[in-house]
């Protein structure tokens, strides 16, 4: 017996502030239970398509029906940072209009089911991105939704966590929909695929788990690139005798017109062939023309049992040093890369001089209410370069029509690829990178890859994507946990 829908679009269309179309008649529906993802390249309306299921958005056009007023919980793929100074505690009681008299017991229940431990007094801002990855789907959680919406879950989380998480989601009985990027993640749940194409703006849903649907979509195209091929040959034949007979006379004109008619209606024959995802293009990182020490590190802070504790280190980073640090969630990777750039503590040094390329997991760096053409300019050293600044934007996909969005207005896969072309414009002579595929599409990785190979600089990476991280050339990896 078939379960009913609980969640329907129906011809939904959405733009915003009259600029170009997000979604055009989007149509789809999902059944109490399923497990989908949502599927689509950057900047495409995944996020805006969890708005609208919110209600925090709704249609220009069609109809968004929730049955039954199912509810709806989301996590996020980051915490927002007026959320920062909050107690783990204060920060789950913010889900509630009216706080129940057994919040506490409710808060170590979800902690439980994310498997997290935390002393309720921490501050949100202080904790790990797996920590907070963790938070997030426990703010979720605490609600009990009827539909649990999860925007890039397995972002920070090391590979317990996602372990976890997938044995959650298996056993979850209730809806989920997923955006994520980690393909071997979805594919141990997902049942079936909403794609939301970016050419069309309309949406198609497929049946099957994750790798199914991508290969069908690939056959698709194929099969449609094909037809087309063979149509746009016979239109050019035809087209070729219409031209010879119609400078004929009597009955070959006629043919000419007959032929030409035909010609016109194989043209309207000619399938709309669903254009694959843009991927990035093949890019380098320039690094600084600089010799001898570029940063040196002799002591660090790693968090155990939830309190700080210094350990006596020995590392010196030269050009084409390539260190990758390793660790539980927790443990302070992020901490030691965010201390190191901010130069905050002894034992931390960067060398002056040392032009230094910070890709921040939760994007700190990026100045949300500048726009995007701001914030490229404002790491150039020339910045009067413009025409190279657009250039290396429109390779990261970040497109003149972009330029004058604010930062904050972009997609997190948006702010991603704009990050990264920063750092190329930046030529730094020490490349930090935290969790650098975080929202990224899978599509970009080798590219990436490639270029932080190339690099001729000094590297420090933190990343718990293994079949990223395996391709990356390091000399060593630092284990926080074993120091």
């Amino acid at each position: 017996m078939s379960k009913e829908v609980v969640l329907r679009f129906n011809e939904v269309d959405f733009e915003y502030h009259h600029k170009k179309p997000v979604l055009h008649q989007a149509s789809f529906s999902i059944r109490q239970g399923a497990k989908l993802t949502l599927m689509g390249q950057n900047g495409a309306g995944k996020s805006t398509i969890f708005n609208l299921i919110k209600g925090e958005l709704k249609p220009n056009k069609g109809v968004v029906s929730v049955t039954n007023n199912a509810s709806v919980g989301t996590a996020n793929q980051t915490v927002a940072r007026k959320d920062f100074p909050l107690t783990v505690e204060d920060y789950f009681v913010r889900a509630f209009n009216e706080v129940p008299g057994n919040i506490k017991s409710r808060i170590r229940k979800v902690m439980d089911a994310v498997n997290l431990e935390l002393p309720f007094e921490r501050i949100i801002g202080d904790l790990s991105g797996g920590q907070q990855a963790r938070i997030l789907l426990a703010y979720a959680l605490i609600q009990d939704p009827d539909i649990l919406l999860l925007d890039e879950p397995t972002n920070n989380l090391d590979l317990a966590g996602i372990d976890h998480l997938i044995g959650f989601l298996l056993s979850y009985p209730k809806t989920v929909l997923v955006i994520s990027h980690d393909a071997d993640f979805l594919n141990l749940f997902t049942e079936g695929v909403i794609y939301l194409n970016n050419f069309t703006h309309e949406t198609e849903m497929y049946v099957g788990d994750y790798y199914s649907v991508v290969e069908e979509i690939t056959k698709r195209v194929e099969r449609e690139e094909k037809l087309n091929a063979q149509l746009e040959k016979s239109i050019r034949d035809r087209k070729a005798k219409v031209n010879f007979f119609a400078n004929k006379g009597g009955k070959m004109r006629q043919l000419a017109k007959k032929l030409k008619e035909e010609t016109e209606e194989m043209e309207e024959n000619k399938v709309e062939v669903r254009k694959e995802d843009k991927i990035i293009r093949s890019f380098t990182i320039p690094a600084q023309a600089i010799y001898g020490d570029i940063a040196k590190l002799t002591r660090v802070k790693v968090i155990k049992n939830h309190e700080p504790v210094f350990k006596k280190i020995d590392r010196v980073l030269k050009r084409r040093s390539r260190i990758l640090i390793i660790g539980p969630n927790g443990i302070g990777k992020s901490t030691l890369l965010r201390t190191l750039v901010g130069q905050k503590e002894d034992g931390l040094k960067i060398m002056p001089e040392v032009i230094v390329g910070y890709y921040s997991q939760d994007f700190a760096t990026l100045d949300f209410k500048q726009t995007v053409f701001d914030c490229l300019k404002s790491v150039m050293i020339d910045p009067s370069d413009e025409q190279t600044m657009r250039a290396v934007a429109a390779g990261f996909l970040i497109t003149g029509d972009l330029m004058d969005h604010t930062v904050g207005a972009l997609s997190e896969g948006q702010k991603g690829l704009l990050s990264f072309a920063r750092l190329v414009l930046m030529k730094p002579g020490l490349l930090i990178l935290d969790e650098p595929t975080n929202h990224i599409n899978f599509r970009h990785l080798p590219a990436m890859i490639e270029a932080i190979n190339d690099y001729d600089g000094a590297l420090m990476m933190v990343s718990h994507m293994p079949e990223f991280v395996e391709k990356i050339k390091f000399d060593e990896e630092l284990d926080l946990s074993k120091l």
